[in-house]
């Protein structure tokens, strides 16, 4: 019989999620800086462009992204698993 306490309950909670989420994208989303530039390749071949990282949940799979081109403001919300490719504007 294993701890039940609230410590060990949250734990258990967040390396499940993390294993969830699994693959070199949600990898790299978890570290991404906030605010940065990226082009998002989706599985199905769309392309998302100069879209800004606004941040990644860990519970459901989902980073979010601003688009500050074509829909001003909008977020757009991408399951981390169905990015094949990221690529990173450098400054």
């Amino acid at each position: 019989m294993g701890c039940n306490c609230s410590k060990c309950r949250s734990e258990s909670s967040s390396s499940n999620n993390k294993g969830r989420c699994n693959g070199c994208i949600c990898d790299l989303l978890r570290e991404l800086r906030k605010g940065t530039e990226v082009d998002v390749f989706l599985s199905g071949g769309k392309i998302l462009e100069d879209v800004v990282f606004k941040r990644f949940d860990h519970n459901s799979c989902c980073a979010f992204f601003i688009d500050t081109t074509i829909e001003r403001g909008s977020t757009l919300i991408v399951d981390c698993q169905k990015i094949d490719a990221l690529r990173i504007e450098v400054d």
